[in-house]
Parts: C-alpha cells; sequence; structure tokens
C-alpha cells in the first residue's frame, strides 16, 4: 500500500532517476560536441579556402601590380641586326625592308657579301684596264667614267700597281625603292697600296709597302622585276 501511495503522489523511482540523468548527459554531449564541431569547421574550413586559393610570390605578381623600380626589371629580347646594318639609321633598314618584301630573294648578309666582291673586281678591273669587265658590272655613266680614266692614263703611258690589301668595314649608308629599281649604298673602309709607274717603269706616285685607308661610298642598283640577280654599279663617290 505505501508503494502504491508513492506512485500516486508522483515519487519517481529511483531506476527513473537514472534513466532521467543518462538522458540529461546525453544531451549535454551532443552539445559540446556540436560546439566543438562548428570550431573545427571555422578553423578547418577557413584553412582549406586559403589553401585553395593561390599564394601570389615574388615571381608571379598580377598585371596590375605595380613594379619596384629599385628592382632591375626583365629586358625584352632585341632584334639582332644583321651583318651590315650595325649603326644604319632606321631609314635605312626601313629600306632594306621595302626592298625585300618586293624581292623575295634580297638577303641583306648576301648583299653585302657580293657588294665587297663586286667592290674587289671593280678595282681590279679598273687597276688593269679591263674595260670589258667594268662594262659588266657598271651601268653606263659610272663605266663611261672608268673608260675616259684608263684612255688618259694610257695616252700618259702610266700603268698603276694596285693592290686591295684587306676590306676593313662594309655597312649599309642608304637604301630605298624607287618604283620598281632597288638602290644601296654601301660605305667601305679598305686597305689600299698604290703605286702609279710612268712610261719608262719609274714610280711616279704611291708605295707597295705602305697601305693607305680608303673610304668608298659605293651605290649599286637593280630593277627588281628582272630576273637577273645582279646589281650594277650605279655611282662611286669618296666616303
Amino acid at each position: 500500500m505505501a508503494q502504491q501511495a508513492n506512485d500516486g503522489l508522483g515519487v519517481v523511482p529511483a531506476s527513473g532517476k537514472r534513466t532521467g540523468t543518462v538522458i540529461i548527459q546525453i544531451v549535454i554531449l551532443a552539445m559540446i560536441a556540436a560546439f566543438l564541431g562548428l570550431r573545427l569547421y571555422s578553423v578547418l574550413g577557413r584553412r582549406a579556402e586559403h589553401e585553395e586559393e593561390p599564394v601570389p610570390t615574388r615571381f608571379d605578381q598580377p598585371e596590375s601590380a605595380p613594379r619596384n623600380p629599385a628592382l632591375p626589371q626583365p629586358r625584352a629580347a632585341q632584334p639582332v641586326r644583321p651583318a651590315g646594318l650595325e649603326g644604319a639609321l632606321p631609314a635605312v633598314e626601313r629600306g632594306v625592308r621595302e626592298i625585300a618584301a618586293v624581292d623575295k630573294r634580297f638577303d641583306i648578309s648576301g648583299f653585302v657579301d657580293g657588294a665587297k666582291a663586286a667592290y674587289g673586281m671593280v678595282l681590279e678591273a679598273f687597276w688593269r684596264g679591263d674595260r670589258e669587265t667594268l662594262q659588266e658590272l657598271c651601268d653606263d655613266d659610272v663605266y663611261a667614267g672608268f673608260e675616259a680614266a684608263i684612255s688618259a692614263r694610257e695616252v700618259a703611258g702610266e700603268t698603276l700597281e694596285n693592290r686591295l690589301v684587306r676590306i676593313e668595314d662594309a655597312v649599309i649608308d642608304m637604301a630605298e625603292l624607287v618604283g620598281k629599281t632597288a638602290r644601296v649604298t654601301v660605305r667601305f673602309v679598305a686597305d689600299i697600296s698604290a703605286v702609279t709607274r710612268d712610261k719608262d717603269g719609274n714610280v711616279v706616285a704611291g708605295s707597295l709597302t705602305d697601305a693607305v685607308e680608303t673610304r668608298d661610298l659605293w651605290t649599286f642598283k637593280r630593277d627588281v622585276r628582272e630576273t637577273d640577280p645582279h646589281w650594277l654599279l650605279d655611282e662611286t663617290d669618296e666616303g
């Protein structure tokens, strides 16, 4: 009866108390676990987001980032100028490009090598009095000047014993395309030994042992429509 009375008064049995305590502990642990989970996510989740973003380095800066003027900046690669254009003015290089645009066979290095060869051939032909070779290598006006000098020399009975020692430099000084005619001027710096003898063989000028530096400006021309790749000497001047 006493047990029934206690039940009627709402007294919780001892086993019921233990069950309630366990439930409370479980709820508290669940809340703690949830709290810790949120803390871990706030830390680890942010760290993962930062790890996914690329970290800029001093070698990987955004394009908008200002450059530090105190640091040496990388220099852009400069196009290499071909032989014969060293020190040439921009107008000269522009003329060379215009000629190359209409004459696909035009090569600046090959042209300078050919000009140097022509320089030696023309000089030697003039010194020997070889009119035939001069006529092949020169236009009419230049040939006429060489021929007149050869004739005057022959009348005076003089002979030349000249020798081209070496060509020290050959640089393009002017290049232009006039209509279909390409004209290129080359500045030659050469060492030449020269001796002039009279009709009796006596030396009247020069010396074979002392070479003299000579500077010449020779202009060559060619019609770019022609299939013949050879250039003619169009003008000579002292440089």
